[in-house]
């Protein structure tokens, strides 16, 4: 099999250990295969898009979701290392709330999949980080929203609490109480 599946706290939320096949000259596998994600997830999804997002340490992107048009995301390192999140933004789910955090390195290859429903962020910690991830709808400026990093009710412990770099538009997220989660 091509993915070996870890489970996270949250059922939905799944890390996939892709088969490395290394020797002498380093080390080759198969980032994504549609009939192999499915047949180790059981999600049939259509990823639309690709992004990659290169940051410096202490960066921390998010916690960012849509609501429309919500994003099933598959996530990536492929330099540094970096402590990646999800949010269950679910209002009925047993889960609501709650929330799982996975280290993801260029050294252990993992990726992190947060379905749609689920807010998705993440703080570097290695000098930098390279990340790319998968998308399953397109991105819509007018549905994205954002839950605050350092949300009183999530109490995230950002492994990295000094000289924390956010954009502008992260700086504003909302308390979590306050967002467009969905219903």
């Amino acid at each position: 099999m091509p993915y070996k599946i870890i489970e996270t706290s949250l059922p939905e939320v799944l890390l996939l250990e892709p088969t490395v096949f290394a020797d002498e000259r380093g080390h080759f596998f198969e980032s994504f295969n549609k009939n192999d994600f499915f047949n180790a997830t059981n999600c049939n999804v259509e990823f639309v898009q690709d992004n990659v997002s290169f940051s410096h340490q202490g960066v921390i992107r998010g916690l960012h979701f849509q609501n429309p048009n919500p994003q099933g995301k598959l996530i990536r390192v492929i330099s540094g290392t970096i402590y990646d999140l999800a949010v269950d933004l679910r209002r009925g789910s047993k889960n609501f709330g709650q929330w799982v955090g996975v280290e993801l390195s260029r050294e252990n290859n993992l990726q992190l999949w947060v379905p749609e429903g689920f807010g998705h962020g993440f703080q570097v910690l290695s000098q930098e980080a390279l990340v790319s991830y998968k998308t399953t709808d397109f991105w819509n400026s007018d549905s994205e929203h954002t839950i605050a990093w350092d949300d009183p009710f999530l109490s995230i412990p950002w492994p990295i609490k000094e000289n924390v770099t956010l954009n502008p538009k992260d700086l504003l997220g909302t308390n979590f109480h306050n967002s467009e989660v969905f219903t």
